[in-house]
């Protein structure tokens, strides 16, 4: 069809659903000027409309929202993933929105229908093996930056905090530090998200490399700075120097999957949730708010706590009738 006919007086009778599709493909392509693969795709997921409504028996000035939601369920039932049904649902609403301005229907039956929730992506976590391997590394370089960068992975990853929380830790407790780790008692004090404050504990091996990153920390810090981890400037540590060096520094230790710091806080979480099945005990160690954000961890490893099942719960150890 050409821009011509585009431009043309619509007639008395509604164009067949081909005529219809064609024409707004026209006035995406000529009129909004879309990208031709744009184009395309938009003429894949309406030919898709077309023959779901063959099939169904319904115009497609007819479609309602009841259709649309039915469409959408065989789709996701047949496997189709909740980003790829949401894309095609925008393609349909910006076709029935079009057809509503040239008032061809009365309102747009895909406005309110919401494709599936895509299921959250399981957070990365390094195996035990690899993890207790990157702590323990020692690098070969500079030993200011070697002791800096064994407390701040001791610390993700021994204690679980996050990077923010990480980086706003001041070496003394004061009424304006966002944090501070107490050697002494072996505790982390933090500000978490939503201005939360919580006390994580650190382990000895974490307390010792902050022992020795102290000792080798005076010889950049500035008598005025209280951040824990500064750089050679003196400075504290900005987060993304912090994602930089622990990614160097995993690559280095020869790990296959370079490292940031919140896979080093997935690692902690699904260790010991692998070693104590205490979930209540990770949420308040994690500083979660809701304990449905720390039960995706009980997916990482579903093996493992089937077997800690097995041979924790009293049920579990009795033998099925008639296997004497």
């Amino acid at each position: 069809m050409s821009l011509a006919q585009l431009h043309e007086p619509v007639c008395d009778e509604a164009p067949v659903p081909h005529a219809l599709v064609q024409r707004y493909l026209d006035h995406v392509r000529f009129e909004k000027r879309l990208a031709a693969r744009t184009v395309a795709l938009y003429a894949l997921d309406l030919d898709k409309l077309s023959g779901l409504a063959r099939t169904a028996g319904v115009d497609l000035l007819q479609v309602q929202a009841s259709h649309v939601r039915r469409w959408v369920a065989q789709m996701h039932g047949g496997g189709r993933s909740g980003r790829g049904i949401a894309l095609i649902l925008s393609g349909w609403r910006g076709f029935y929105a079009w057809l509503g301005r040239e008032s061809l229907v009365d309102s747009n039956p895909v406005l309110d229908v919401r494709s599936p929730k895509a299921a959250k992506p399981l957070p990365k976590a390094l195996n035990v093996d690899d993890a207790v391997h990157l702590a323990s590394f020692h690098g070969n370089g500079d030993p200011w930056l070697d002791a800096r960068d064994a407390a701040m992975v001791e610390l993700l990853y021994g204690a679980g905090i996050r990077l923010g929380e990480l980086t706003g830790l001041d070496v003394q407790a004061s009424a304006v530090a966002r944090g501070w780790v107490d050697l002494d008692a072996g505790e982390a004090h933090v500000l978490g998200k939503g201005s939360k404050r919580r006390i994580v504990p650190v382990g000895a091996q974490a307390v010792q490399a902050l022992h020795r990153w102290l000792l080798a920390r005076g010889q950049a810090a500035k008598p005025a700075q209280p951040a824990l981890f500064i750089g050679r400037h003196g400075t504290r540590l900005t987060p993304q120097s912090v994602w930089q060096r622990l990614r160097g520094r995993s690559l280095q230790a020869g790990l296959a999957t370079p490292v940031h710091p919140h896979m080093l806080r997935h690692s902690m979480a699904s260790h010991v949730l692998q070693s104590s099945s205490d979930l209540r005990g990770v949420q308040e160690l994690l500083g979660h708010a809701n304990i449905s954000t720390t039960q995706i961890y009980t997916r990482l490893d579903f093996g493992h706590l089937a077997k800690a099942y097995d041979a924790a719960h009293p049920r579990a150890r009795l033998k099925p009738s008639g296997s004497e």
